[in-house]
């Protein structure tokens, strides 16, 4: 049985595991990864973010072919079958896990494939795929294992035709009509994702409104598309049964609904990977979703124990967790730590919705007198030139100072636009204020031309009071 020594050893390679890693390695720390899949990366390259984005995006590409005047004249609308449509998503997680695996060997952090478990505190036993065993000590250890799809113990995901968000992208069939339980994030994505490839959607929300720590008007603008797609959203109603049959899937409701439809999928929540790391071996407890608790460096209730990302609960964001492994490292080597606040939303519908900040609810029951400043994209040329008319930028700023207060968009490239606002947000006063946005040149046409319209519209309303 081989032993070796590290200063640290990193376990899961998705982006907390991998940031944690490489940041260590670049402060001179013998590093090692422990990665329980056969190539890098993690749920995030493998099933999460990566293939749910990649997959959206030829979505949206099918959907700007079928609804342009202009390629009319390449033939008639076209529809795709879901597995053809995932093959362009198999060569983005090759290249992924490619250049994922490149830096490891570049900063000569050594990478252990199999599935690792604590003897105790400062030592690991690691089950490689060929049966044989090492054992790892190290100073110091980071828990980046992620999550997986919460399941319920009366669902039967054997069933060909029910999935979670992790087993949907090996559906091989394209089915009529689509059941959708749970409208958070990954529920809301997938909804719409489907709904464009002409599929029927029923989204089954536990809660009264989609997505609910949003903006009001953005969670209802969400809602007001979803619709218009043709995704039928039904607030406030849980699961009695789960009734999966050779001809489709029957949900009878608390309500007494009974819903029918070629598949089910699962989107109600996910579970942290924590359930074979042999923590009581060291003491550790996670909780009922096989989250850990750390403190604000990160520190489990063991001295010698660190954990990031998914593992850890909210945000459980792919940017989030870069941020948290970096963090991770930095605390460690004694260089301080950063907990991780304020980090953008960036929901892949389509539209796409992003926000950083307070939303007008949390403004208003703060008592903060505020204003908004709007931009409707389907009044910008670069929207008009590409096509992309829905959505809007809205800008939350303090009334007296002009302080910017939050930045929330809904529409083609959100993701990307609010990080200019956010760039502003974050400056440190007097220059985090509205006026930049009316101060500024913009290139034109572009989508960041909003961004002054939106100043304009909120400053005009204060001038009028």
């Amino acid at each position: 049985m081989a032993e070796q020594k590290f200063d640290l050893v990193v376990i899961g390679s998705g982006p907390a595991g991998e940031a944690a890693a490489m940041s260590a390695a670049k402060k001179g720390m013998r590093t090692a990864v422990i990665e329980k899949r056969p190539a890098v990366g993690g749920s995030c390259t493998h099933k999460g973010t990566i293939p749910s984005k990649a997959l959206r995006h030829s979505v949206k590409q099918l959907m700007r072919y079928n609804t342009q005047p202009v390629f009319r004249a390449l033939g008639e609308p076209c529809r795709l079958s879901f597995p053809q449509v995932m093959e362009s998503v198999h060569k983005v997680i090759n290249y992924q896990v490619e250049m994922h695996a490149s830096f490891y060997a570049r900063n000569r952090v050594e990478l252990i494939h199999g599935e690792a478990s604590f003897r105790d505190a400062n030592t690991v036993e690691v089950e490689l795929h060929d049966g044989a065993v090492e054992v790892l000590k190290a100073d110091r250890f980071v828990i980046a294992t992620g999550s997986r799809p919460y399941r319920p113990g009366d669902v039967n995901f054997d069933h060909p035709r029910v999935y979670d968000s992790d087993t949907i992208l090996e559906m091989q069939h394209t089915p009529h009509s689509m059941m959708i339980y749970g409208a958070g994030v990954i529920g809301c994505e997938y909804a719409s994702i489907f709904a464009a490839l002409g599929i029927k959607v029923d989204l089954i929300n536990t809660r009264s409104s989609l997505l609910e720590f949003l903006d009001d008007e953005i969670s209802d603008a969400l809602s007001y598309h979803l619709r218009d797609m043709g995704v039928t959203v039904r607030h406030l109603e849980e699961y009695a049964r789960v009734l999966p049959n050779d001809d489709g899937v029957i949900m009878e409701m608390q309500s007494g609904k009974r819903i029918h439809a070629d598949a089910l999928l699962w989107c109600n929540g996910r579970s942290g990977n924590t359930s074979s790391l042999g923590l009581e071996n060291v003491g550790l407890e996670a909780n009922h979703r096989g989250q850990l608790t750390v403190d604000e460096h990160y520190c489990t209730g063991v001295e010698s124990i660190y954990a990031v990302g998914d593992v850890i609960g909210w945000p459980s964001l792919a940017s989030a967790s870069y941020d948290q492994g970096r963090a991770v490292a930095a605390a460690i080597a004694g260089r301080g730590h950063r907990v991780i606040e304020d980090a953008p939303t960036g929901i892949y519908t389509l539209p796409e919705i992003s926000s950083v900040g307070q939303t007008e609810s949390e403004l208003t029951a703060a008592k903060v007198p505020y204003e908004v400043g709007r931009a409707l994209f389907k009044h910008t040329a670069r929207a008009q030139i590409s096509g992309e008319r829905v959505g809007m930028l809205k800008i939350l700023f303090h009334i007296e100072t002009h302080e910017i207060l939050g930045i929330h968009c809904f529409g083609a490239e959100a993701a990307e636009i609010v990080h200019i606002g956010q760039a502003i947000m974050k400056q440190p006063a007097p220059n985090n204020v509205i006026d930049f946005f009316v101060n500024t040149t913009f290139n034109y046409p572009t989508m960041a031309e909003a961004y002054r319209s939106a100043a304009l519209d909120g400053l005009n309303r204060v001038m009028r009071l």
